[in-house]
């Protein structure tokens, strides 16, 4: 592409992106993005897919052990709150209008 007088180009210190500014649009007419030093090579993905389905395999294994427990969780929280409810003194409910 070729480049026009009113063009010029700025280096993002941050991503190292490389953007292309038309002075007279006052814009971004185009932009480079630098090739990424971590990007995963065709040769792992069997590897990759392999990890990806361990970790979800291990969070799938994790749910199931949390809705196993969760009955008695809520079942010891529930007689808690009851037993909290037997203790404290049975008041009537102040409305509105009563304190007229």
């Amino acid at each position: 592409m070729s480049k026009l007088s009113s063009e010029f180009e700025v280096v993002c210190p941050c991503c190292g992106t490389t953007q292309t500014v038309d002075a007279h649009l006052k814009r971004v007419v185009a932009h480079q993005e630098p090739a990424r030093q971590d990007k995963p090579q065709l040769d792992h993905a069997q590897q990759i897919l392999a990890e990806a389905a361990a970790r979800r395999e291990a969070l799938f294994q994790r749910s199931v052990t949390d809705n196993k427990t969760r009955g008695d969780e809520l079942s010891r929280r529930f007689e808690e709150a009851l037993e909290q409810a037997r203790h404290e003194p049975i008041t009537r409910p102040e409305r509105d209008f009563d304190l007229d």
